[in-house]
């Protein structure tokens, strides 16, 4: 850790790839902004988008392998050199990094205009490339306990390049790679958040001399993750079997029996520990709502992917990891501010918005609500996390 501040302290380039977190926190927030944006006015106004994805194919892509993959990145790129005690990926790499990622974000949307094989080359290559500059940490770091996060990141390349298999030969599309991407993306929450979600509640209990505690990690933890490993697995390649729907709600119950364990009440006070919490509850009630889509004929189906997990489970822990994470590495006290709260706030509302709309598809109202406060959410969160990202020496966070 002495040897990382010594070379982010020596570092003299742009302060936006001084750490590994900066860009791609920035890059998530505007694309979190754009992307919904054109997504909500090509609807409503009836256009179509210049990509050789259909317009929901696009959306659903750009959500998965645009959004969250930035979020992973950073992530990843903070927590790495924690994890194996080596040097930080700082400067030129963590810039070429980031602008392929950049790249593959014009590629996919103006697909249209660009040979029909480069889209994946250019595109699928961020994730593989993350994977080889992830892999190479792990690996001479000895940090064996985290490969399997460096196995999930390879598998979500390969979600990515099957997506665009499937988008590019439309008659066999059957949403494969679309649900493994985010199946893969739950699983990484259930297993990271499995370790911080109690870790941050049981710090800032403490600190605040609370007596009752998160319970310890136990054989039911290795459970929730293992038969949700298996559950998304099956849910990827066999969503329409009715039969599943007990294991659904089963999993469900065990995530929400697991978050229970966490005492997540007990922290209610400081919004950047609840959030967490927030956004876990979401992975249960994911598995609750395909339990229903197998279990009724409403309009919400068991092939698509459950906004739940969308918007709640993803778009609230990143949200939670990416204002927390640039706090703490950027020497900040890490407590929520109250714009950081109207954040959570926002997408939080999102979710829920979302949810409602799933279950009245033909009222649009619930659909622009949803747009509309995660535009809000995002652009607020930009505001307040601008200057952390771009400059070496930030003033104080307002709000």
């Amino acid at each position: 850790m002495a040897q990382s501040a010594q070379k982010r302290r020596a570092f003299t380039g742009p302060a936006l790839y001084s750490h590994g977190f900066k860009s791609f926190f920035l890059f998530a927030g505007i694309w979190g902004v754009l992307s919904m944006s054109l997504w909500i006015s090509f609807l409503a106004l009836g256009l179509e988008i210049p990509s050789r994805m259909a317009g929901v194919d696009w959306h659903m892509h750009e959500m998965v392998f645009g959004y969250t993959s930035a979020v992973i990145a950073g992530f990843l790129l903070t927590a790495v050199p924690n994890w194996t005690g080596r040097l930080p990926i700082i400067g030129w790499p963590a810039a070429l990094l980031s602008g392929l990622w950049v790249l593959g974000r014009g590629a996919v949307f103006f697909s249209e205009f660009l040979p029909q094989f480069a889209v994946p080359v250019v595109d699928g290559s961020f994730l593989l490339v993350l994977a080889l500059v992830i892999g190479r940490e792990v690996i001479a770091g000895k940090n064996w306990r985290n490969l399997k996060v460096l196995v999930i990141i390879a598998a979500l390349a390969g979600a990515n390049i099957l997506f665009h298999i499937e988008s590019l030969y439309g008659a066999a599309y059957q949403g494969y790679g679309v649900r493994l991407g985010v199946g893969l993306v739950i699983l990484l929450i259930t297993i990271i958040g499995g370790r911080v979600v109690p870790s941050f509640t049981r710090n800032w209990l403490a600190k605040h001399n609370k007596n009752t505690l998160p319970l310890p990690r136990n054989m039911l933890d290795n459970a929730v993750e293992t038969l949700t490993a298996i559950a998304l697995l099956v849910w990827t390649f066999v969503p329409d079997a009715a039969w599943l729907w007990g294991g659904y709600l089963l999993i469900g119950a065990l995530h929400l029996f697991r978050l229970w364990r966490w005492v997540g009440w007990h922290a209610l006070a400081e919004p950047m520990v609840s959030v967490l919490h927030a956004g876990y509850l979401f992975v249960g009630v994911g598995f609750f709502m395909l339990a229903y889509a197998n279990l009724s004929a409403g309009a919400f189906q068991s092939n698509q992917i459950p906004h739940a997990w969308m918007a709640g489970a993803i778009g609230i822990m990143t949200m939670a990891m990416m204002t927390r994470a640039s706090l703490g590495h950027s020497g900040r006290p890490i407590k929520a501010s109250a714009a950081i709260t109207l954040v959570y706030i926002f997408i939080i509302s999102t979710t829920l918005f979302r949810m409602v709309a799933e279950f009245y598809p033909s009222d649009i109202l619930w659909l622009h609500l949803s747009a509309t406060t995660w535009i809000a959410g995002f652009a607020l969160y930009l505001v307040v996390y601008f200057p952390i990202f771009t400059r070496k020496k930030s003033p104080n966070i307002p709000g």
